[in-house]
């Protein structure tokens, strides 16, 4: 049995150990408190931006399609990209909003059809809202089959926007075998429809993956939470400018584009009267 003696001696000890390990924890919480700061200072848009997305999910069920985002100041033509994701639009009270275009997913792959196409493709049209049809590419399957599915399933016609290939699907084994497959599904839908696609990408996605590649159409260019784009003006002809923004006729956030040009110039990217080859609906 450890003596009184024994037992004063290792109160200090006691004492000292804790008293280190108390400064080692608050060194810890200091350092982490720092990193926090410098990461959050480096990050702090991206922060902002996911915690507006969860907070936008998270209130999801008190919304009521009426909500509005204003327009973007600098532009006179405005346009949003929907899926099946958005539920069913109220295009009548979209087109009521200042939204003069609007690309709707039509495929993904080389089997997804968009569950809610062709609702949105005809009612959009009856709204008097210019449409246009995008297929989301994944770039691990072929691009001869991904074209073959948006050609079967988009009806484009005289007075539609031109076809859209989207792009920016990271999960791919080889770029060189990625920028053949776009190559293939753009020449393909051109041939098919007798009009040129255009291309859709993020800005870091194109710029290491597609920048210089396709040049010969053209380009919308998703960049967000910037005041405009950094490539230069004569590269891009539509800016997606959020992918978080609300419209009324829409419960939900929804990605709001503006077009670069007047309404003149989006009535003369249309589709002319002389073309394209009907698609097959089926």
């Amino acid at each position: 049995m450890p003596t009184l003696m024994n037992r004063r001696s290792s109160r200090p000890t006691s004492r000292r150990r804790a008293s280190a390990w108390r400064r080692y924890l608050g060194l810890a919480v200091l350092a982490l408190a720092a990193l926090s700061l410098v990461v959050y200072i480096r990050y702090q848009r991206q922060i902002h931006r996911y915690a507006r997305r969860a907070y936008a999910s998270f209130t999801l069920g008190s919304l009521t399609g009426r909500e509005k985002t204003p327009l973007l100041a600098g532009y006179s033509v405005h346009g949003i990209d929907v899926s099946a994701y958005q539920g069913k639009i109220d295009w009548k009270t979209v087109a009521e909003h200042n939204v003069r275009f609007a690309f709707i997913k039509a495929s993904e792959g080389v089997t997804l059809r968009d569950a809610r196409f062709r609702r949105n493709w005809s009612e959009a049209r009856k709204a008097g809202v210019y449409r246009g049809a995008y297929h989301y590419f994944q770039p691990n399957y072929d691009g001869a089959e991904q074209a073959n599915l948006f050609t079967r399933t988009v009806p484009l016609s005289p007075g539609d926007l031109p076809p859209v290939l989207d792009v920016e699907a990271p999960e791919f084994h080889d770029v060189a075998v990625m920028r053949r497959g776009v190559g293939t599904w753009l020449r393909l839908v051109e041939r098919h429809y007798g009009v040129r696609p255009i291309l859709y990408s993020n800005y870091s996605f194109y710029k290491r993956h597609l920048a210089g590649h396709f040049d010969e159409y053209p380009l919308w260019l998703a960049h967000y939470e910037v005041e405009s784009p950094v490539l230069p003006r004569d590269k891009w002809i539509i800016w997606q400018h959020s992918d978080e923004a609300y419209v009324p006729g829409i419960r939900g956030t929804v990605d709001f584009n503006v077009f670069q040009g007047n309404f003149e110039s989006l009535l003369a990217l249309r589709i002319p009267a002389s073309g394209p080859k009907a698609g097959r609906t089926n």
